[in-house]
């Protein structure tokens, strides 16, 4: 792995367990940051720091509900003395029950709502505070190509993922002042154990080739290549952008 110095600066990723989670924290350890991994116990994260020191980063895993606010604000608090200055935030994490609309009850919405859109803001809130001090940071918000034009049975899902993009605006109007960079990436669809709410895998993989222009699937280091643009200096006059990553199947 070849790295370059960032002065000990550290990265949260959450959803770090899975795989778009881990290919983006493999990545941004390759870019030089400390990896804070942040999941469910037993969600891949002791998998996801193997691979990431494996290849000569640096990693901690945090294991944790992300829909308990105080246990993240904690968490996020406690990265700095762990492995240095926060410059990075991914908010990737999410679940995404498939239930017809009129079936979904509260309970369900309530817990989709607090993983994939109350847990963003919270862990923003939380990163923002440390950066403002220092006048820089990114933050990126993993969105889905979902929230572009609905999909059945996920209404909770595609609309916290439309509520991500919305925040990203928002927060990246609102943090500029602080020196804070705010962008979202978008991915198409990914092979991830997401896909395992299709009854039929092959049916599926036909489906998502025949609506991209690019005819194969995409790999999780390809996304990962993405975030660490929108984190990284290269991207530094680019704030409140949703970059889609998904083989040219949607274009706005």
């Amino acid at each position: 792995m070849t790295t370059h110095a960032h002065g000990d600066r550290s990265a949260v990723v959450t959803g770090a367990g899975g795989s778009l989670g881990r290919a983006t924290a493999l990545r941004l350890a390759s870019d030089g940051y400390a990896v804070a991994l942040l999941d469910l116990p037993g969600e891949g994260l002791a998998e996801s720091e193997a691979v990431v020191k494996a290849a000569g980063g640096r990693a901690a895993v945090q294991p944790i509900d992300l829909r308990d606010s105080t246990a993240l604000v904690t968490a996020i608090g406690a990265v700095e003395d762990r492995l240095g200055p926060l410059q990075v935030l991914v908010n990737n994490a999410a679940i995404y029950p498939a239930t017809p609309f009129l079936d979904i009850s509260l309970d369900e919405y309530d817990d989709v709502v607090a993983v994939n859109q109350r847990a963003y803001f919270v862990a923003a809130q939380a990163a923002a505070r440390l950066m403002s001090g220092r006048r820089s940071g990114s933050i990126v918000n993993v969105a889905s190509i979902t929230w572009h034009g609905g999909w059945e049975k996920l209404a909770s899902y595609v609309s916290t993922k439309g509520a991500a993009v919305a925040l990203t605006r928002a927060l990246a109007r609102e943090l500029g002042p602080n020196g804070i960079r705010v962008n979202a990436v978008s991915p198409g669809a990914f092979p991830t154990k997401a896909e395992t709410i299709h009854e039929d895998p092959e049916a599926y993989t036909a489906f998502v080739i025949d609506h991209q222009s690019i005819k194969r699937r995409g790999t999780p280091a390809e996304l990962a290549a993405v975030v660490s643009f929108l984190a990284g200096a290269d991207s530094s006059f680019v704030t409140g952008q949703t970059i889609n990553v998904n083989g040219g199947w949607v274009m706005d």
